[in-house]
């Protein structure tokens, strides 16, 4: 029984290669809990048509991609330009005639309404002219009553004598009635004379009564008085041109209405639109204020090559003062809930054209031509080339080649 037990058992020869392994097995059983999971992973792998060990290296290998993705937003494209406000209306206050400062109402900051008195002259000669203008009228005046009445006189005559040498010709002479005829149309004449005469009196006595009237100098607008050259006694001479220097009255503006002029750059002429509202912005007085495009000079500068475009802004409560500098905000382009990605994902290639690196679905890349419209300081929009939720690469595209594989890491722009 033994020496068949012995038979039976001897044909197993590979035992003790199986004892070694067991052995080896034993020896090394820290090993052995990870080698056994890795050979069951790979076999399984292996046995899966999906993965093969060409696809897992490129896994493994591929970099990371920093991306975007495309979305939807809505552009409003500004023009912000600064400039400093102007009085609407900015003038000098030159006397009409020249006169002494008998009178004066005004000083530095004085506000003033359109009509107000502003000051009285003192101009003794051209007063006396009016009077003199006066005594001439009447005179005149005087000089057409004698003459209507000797006209009444040798008019009366000459009718009479005419209606007689009808009825009885044999008392009066043709003679006669040529004399009193001369002498009616004489008086007609010194009639039209002295009514001329009366009518040169009157108008030298309007003219130099509107002149004495400009002694009264008057605010031509509503504003604020800014500057003073003139005060109580001093000598204003005539406003002429030979006279135009220090010797206004004073500077007044109009403040309450006030100009911001904007040279606005040739490229962002066609959205210029009168008419359209505008955000102003005085850094000074930390607030914003609604202007208005009222008017452009329709012509290009060609030294600048840029185009005067006016803005009004309203300051009635006199917050703002002129001089103070502001930025305003010009929109030129609007757009809805268009197509958009970062200004660092795209490559310009040409006016509104550039190029992108698209992240498929097999994280592969690739180059494809975009066009673009309005751009903002950090986005731009995308007319054709993507469509919402496609990745892009986000920074610089010189590292990446079409075809590659890569990993994408959705990134925030900003």
């Amino acid at each position: 029984m033994k020496a068949m037990a012995i038979k039976q058992f001897v044909p197993y020869s590979r035992r003790p290669t199986v004892s070694c392994f067991m052995r080896g097995v034993s020896q090394g059983a820290t090993r052995a809990r990870w080698i056994w999971p890795a050979i069951l992973c790979a076999a399984a792998l292996a046995g899966c048509g999906g993965f093969s060990r060409t696809k897992l290296v490129v896994a493994s290998s591929a970099p990371d991609a920093a991306v975007v993705r495309v979305t939807r937003q809505n552009f409003s494209n500004t023009l912000s330009i600064s400039s400093e406000f102007q009085p609407y209306q900015d003038i000098d206050v030159y006397a009409k005639v020249s006169g002494y400062i008998k009178k004066l109402y005004i000083d530095y900051g004085t506000h003033v309404r359109q009509g107000q008195l502003m000051a009285v002259l003192e101009i003794p000669e051209l007063q006396q002219e009016v009077q003199r203008d006066q005594a001439a009228v009447a005179e005149a005046g005087e000089d057409l009553n004698r003459a209507n009445s000797a006209f009444q006189v040798a008019h009366v005559t000459y009718q009479r004598l005419a209606a007689v040498q009808k009825t009885r010709p044999e008392l009066i002479s043709q003679e006669e009635i040529d004399v009193a005829q001369g002498k009616d149309l004489e008086a007609s004449a010194a009639v039209s004379a002295a009514q001329q005469a009366l009518l040169a009196s009157n108008a030298a006595l309007a003219k130099d009564q509107t002149l004495y009237g400009y002694a009264n100098m008057s605010a031509p607008f509503t504003g604020v008085v800014t500057k003073m050259n003139a005060y109580t006694g001093a000598l204003l001479p005539a406003g002429t041109s030979s006279n135009i220097g220090t010797s206004a009255l004073c500077h007044l503006a109009q403040n309450d209405v006030l100009r911001l002029v904007i040279p606005v750059p040739e490229r962002a002429v066609p959205g210029i639109r009168i008419g359209e509202d505008v955000q102003v912005q005085v850094s000074s007085l930390n607030r914003t204020f609604s202007g208005k495009i009222v008017r452009t000079s329709d012509q290009i500068d060609l030294s600048t090559r840029t185009m005067h475009t006016e803005v009004q802004v309203n300051n009635a409560s006199y917050q703002i003062v002129p001089g103070m500098y502001a930025t305003v905000s010009i929109p030129l382009h609007t757009a809805a809930n268009v197509l958009a990605i970062p200004l660092q994902a795209v490559q310009a290639s040409g006016e509104n054209q550039g190029t992108v690196l698209v992240v498929d679905k097999s994280n592969r890349i690739q180059r494809r031509e975009v066009t673009l419209g309005i751009q903002s300081a950090t986005d731009v929009e995308v007319t054709s080339g993507l469509n919402a939720g496609d990745l892009v690469i986000f920074g610089d595209q010189s590292q990446y080649q079409p075809g590659q594989v890569v990993t994408p890491k959705v990134v925030k722009s900003s």
